[in-house]
């Protein structure tokens, strides 16, 4: 486990129930394993959809961590716990 702080940004498309779980599942993991050592920025592409070019995002939600790098992109509900801690390298494969 890292003691970097860890920023992400999570895209959505819209308060959907796919995009409350997913940042329920993304708070609720970084908040058993790092405690204060992240940022999250949600950001809705239905308000600002020329964010998903720039990033190049082809499926909702999608996380990304930014920081510490390499950066890390996974997509859908972050549902499957140890797939994203594994995924964003918070615990080792």
């Amino acid at each position: 486990m890292s003691s970097e702080k860890h920023i992400l940004t999570l895209y959505i498309a819209g308060q959907t129930q796919k995009a409350d779980r997913a940042i329920e599942n993304i708070n609720k993991y970084y908040q058993e394993h790092l405690q204060d050592g992240f940022t999250l920025e949600v950001i809705d592409l239905k308000k600002h959809p020329e964010l998903a070019s720039s990033e190049q995002i082809i499926a909702i939600p999608t996380l990304i961590r930014k920081l510490p790098a390499p950066v890390r992109i996974l997509v859908g509900d972050l549902s499957d716990k140890e797939k994203v801690l594994v995924g964003l390298n918070i615990k080792p494969a």
